[in-house]
């Protein structure tokens, strides 16, 4: 049963891509809801992760990183990253301290809202005092805000003091989701991201960014539970560099996987992945619907 409690609401997390804001969600909820490479634009769903205490319900939104889109597939990104902030009680703009990109973009839809925004400037692990207050400084310039604080999401660091600035600014009202769940999306989703944050981790270059994971079948058994997954690529090439000779390379990506995936559902895990050529799929409607692009 949902109940009325003090504190509710929904709160965006947007920035640029490697501002860390999987990474963020990941620390604010205290398990591994999103996956995280060092690998720009890892992030294509928006993914809610919900926090449940006592008095509140904070439901976060874990967006992509906005960017100028090149593909359909980025537009449908972007409209996910729209949609949170449109949805939004409360922004958090992440910006890291040693990012190279300007911010117009992320202000100007930013700036669309009239929700309360805390700025968060992340990573000052990597830099210095000054340096973090100095880029603070420049974008408080530029938008109002509520509230400002730096952190360090990878050494948890403040990430407990951002949850509280949340919370003052979040309305009063009942829970949006049951106190026993933590995010709106399915295992099968989850499970997906988590072979393809392997794909990601494993391959260089260009690769990861042209493949996408479909899960198959996810059969549930007394003695452990059975998952098939297509990986899909562009090109027959990329097929034999995700295959990999002899097929170490497929061999390599479902042992990761198939790890990450019974901790995550704390049961035994038969995976299989196949790879299938796709050609066009970033920009065949298609295609990005069967993946979840809606």
């Amino acid at each position: 049963m949902k109940e009325i409690i003090h504190k509710s609401g929904f709160v965006s997390i947007i920035g640029k891509p490697n501002a860390g804001k999987s990474t963020l969600l990941n620390a604010l909820m205290g398990r591994k809801l999103a996956i995280t490479t060092p690998k720009a634009s890892t992030t294509r769903h928006r993914i809610l992760g919900i926090e449940n205490g006592d008095d509140y319900q904070i439901v976060y939104s874990d967006t992509p990183g906005v960017i100028k889109p090149k593909y359909e597939l980025h537009n449908r990104m972007m409209r996910f990253v729209k949609n949170a902030v449109e949805d939004a009680d409360v922004i958090v703009l992440l910006i890291a301290v040693d990012e190279k990109f300007p911010e117009a973009e992320l202000l100007k839809l930013a700036s669309k809202s009239h929700i309360p925004k805390i700025l968060a400037m992340n990573k000052m692990d990597l830099s210095t005092p000054k340096m973090v207050q100095r880029r603070m400084d420049e974008i408080g310039d530029k938008m109002e805000f509520v509230e400002q604080i730096a952190l360090s999401a990878t050494e948890d660091f403040n990430v407990g003091p951002l949850r509280d600035l949340v919370l003052r600014h979040l309305p009063e009202g009942p829970a949006y989701f049951d106190k026993d769940q933590m995010s709106d999306r399915p295992e099968r989703f989850f499970v997906s991201e988590m072979i393809r944050e392997k794909v990601f981790s494993f391959l260089k270059q260009e690769l990861p960014y042209s493949s996408e994971v479909e899960i198959m079948e996810f059969k549930e058994g007394e003695k452990f539970t059975r998952i098939s997954a297509n990986i899909h690529v562009e090109r027959k090439s990329q097929k034999g560099m995700i295959i990999g000779k002899g097929g170490t390379m497929i061999k390599r990506i479902g042992m990761a996987a198939r790890k990450d995936i019974e901790a995550f559902l704390d049961e035994k895990v038969h995976l299989e992945l196949f790879v299938k050529v796709s050609d066009g799929w970033k920009d065949n409607n298609r295609y990005l619907r069967g993946f979840g692009y809606e």
